[in-house]
C-alpha cells in the first residue's frame, strides 16, 4: 500500500493507475486519506469491486453466513453434490 498526495496523483494519474494494479494507492490531502485507487487488471473485476462496496450485497452475504451457522440453508459442498449430479 502506498500513500500519495493528491497533487502528485493529478500530475501522473496514468502512472498511479498502473501502480494500483499491483497495490492499493491511498490518496491523501493535507496528510489525511481522502480516497483510494484500485487498479483493475481485467475490466470484469469492476463488478466484483462494486458488489463488495454495496451495503445491500454485504448484508445479504452476512445473512447467508448467519443462516448457515444456524444450520439453515445448504453448504457449498451440498450445492456441488446436488448440481454436479444433475449434469451427468
Amino acid at each position: 500500500m502506498r500513500q500519495v498526495p493528491i497533487d502528485q496523483i493529478k500530475n501522473d494519474l496514468a502512472g498511479y493507475l498502473q501502480m494500483a494494479e499491483q497495490e492499493y494507492v491511498i490518496i491523501t490531502q493535507e496528510g489525511k486519506p481522502v480516497g483510494i485507487l484500485i487498479g483493475l487488471e481485467d475490466p470484469e473485476d469492476l463488478w466484483e469491486e462494486l458488489l463488495l462496496r454495496n451495503p445491500g450485497f454485504v448484508e445479504r452475504i452476512a445473512q447467508a453466513r448467519k443462516s448457515l451457522k444456524e444450520g439453515k440453508g445448504i453448504s457449498m459442498e451440498q450445492m456441488r453434490a446436488k448440481y454436479d449430479s444433475q449434469s451427468l
